[in-house]
């Protein structure tokens, strides 16, 4: 499974979605992860949720640049921005302070590796559809 975390210092989860100037994304499964790339953007919006009122897009690059991830971790989204993530078939989770993106990558494993929650199943179950037989199976 494909995912992105908001982060300033490719060190934590630390960033709102439209702040962030990257975003660190990683293919996580049951047995591990391992790092894919950093996304890196130049304009970016204020952590207040105020963009600039030059008519760019910030939004629409940033979804575009994450297509095949499933699932977004960040601290803070906007209403419109969400919108357009779940439209893109990207699952956005906020998490209410910073941490390591060991950990978030930790939980994700964990989750993948025990019962994952139903939200959790239904993501792995689109992109994997081998995936619930072979729960059923151990």
């Amino acid at each position: 499974m494909r995912i992105a975390i908001a982060t300033q210092d490719m060190k934590r989860l630390d960033a709102h979605f439209g702040s962030t100037r990257r975003f660190a994304v990683y293919d996580v499964s049951k047995e591990g992860h391992r790092f894919v790339e950093a996304i890196q953007f130049e304009t970016i919006s204020g952590e207040d949720g105020h963009h600039a009122d030059d008519g760019e897009d910030r939004i629409g690059p940033k979804v575009e640049a994450l297509k095949g991830c499933a699932l977004l971790f960040v601290l803070a989204i906007g209403g419109p921005a969400a919108a357009r993530v779940i439209a893109a078939r990207i699952h956005p989770i906020k998490v209410q302070q910073p941490e390591s993106i060991e950990a978030v990558l930790s939980r994700v494993q964990t989750m993948l590796s025990g019962t994952p929650p139903p939200w959790l199943r239904k993501i792995v179950a689109q992109e994997r559809p081998d995936f619930l037989d072979e729960e059923t199976e151990t």
